[in-house]
């Protein structure tokens, strides 16, 4: 078993990736290995919406290469995926945002039933917001979502303040440990013949709300 974490911030070991390194420390406890895989902060383009991805159906962004692929080729290998990301303006960071648009949208086949979490670092506020927005891509893509015992955010704007946060580090660590037994618990389904449903009639329906 698998987790990948992605580290949105564009501080390579920044907040983020300290709060990360809890997650993973956390999954090796339970016998699951994690890969942190740092965002690179280079130029990318938003989603164009040009439906070439649905059309060739290749599970990959036909827009020019960039890491949009490399990230769905890392989540098609991984069990489990955590996003990380810092707070601006009660919000996930906007690079980020534009990578996940198109991670979601055009390697949507990827995700399905695999446990997600979102997680925030930030200085004061913002957190909760932020954290919705990440959400929502879960939600979207079929991913149950790994509780922990409260908001999955930690703070401290430099990673040396982050340890001081000690419910942020205990909730970090919860994390790791409730993946790791989703993940544990849906092995034992799938070795008893549950996969994950079908959607009703086989294609997904949509409709648009002025009709």
């Amino acid at each position: 078993m698998k987790t990948l974490l992605l580290n949105g911030s564009p501080n390579v070991k920044g907040s983020t990736w300290t709060a990360l390194g809890y997650i993973a420390d956390s999954l090796a406890e339970e016998g699951v290995g994690a890969e942190i895989f740092h965002v690179p902060n280079t130029p990318v383009a938003g989603c164009s919406a040009c439906y070439g991805c649905r059309q060739k159906a290749t599970n990959r962004c036909v827009m020019p290469e960039d890491i949009v692929n490399v990230i769905i080729e890392k989540a098609a290998a991984a069990d489990a995926i955590v996003i990380g990301s810092p707070v601006y303006y009660a919000a996930p960071n906007g690079h980020l945002l534009a990578i996940l648009d198109r991670v979601f949208f055009s390697g949507i086949k990827t995700f399905a039933g695999k446990p997600a979490a979102a997680v925030c670092a930030l200085r004061r506020g913002g957190g909760t917001a932020a954290l919705e927005v990440l959400h929502k891509y879960f939600t979207i893509a079929g991913m149950p979502i790994a509780p922990s015992t409260y908001w999955p955010m930690i703070h401290g704007r430099l990673p040396e303040e982050v340890p001081q946060d000690k419910e942020g580090v205990q909730e970090m660590q919860m994390l790791g440990k409730t993946i790791a037994w989703m993940l544990k618990c849906f092995e034992l389904g799938r070795e008893a013949g549950m996969g994950y449903p079908e959607v009703p009639g086989g294609e997904k329906v949509m409709t648009n709300f002025i009709r």
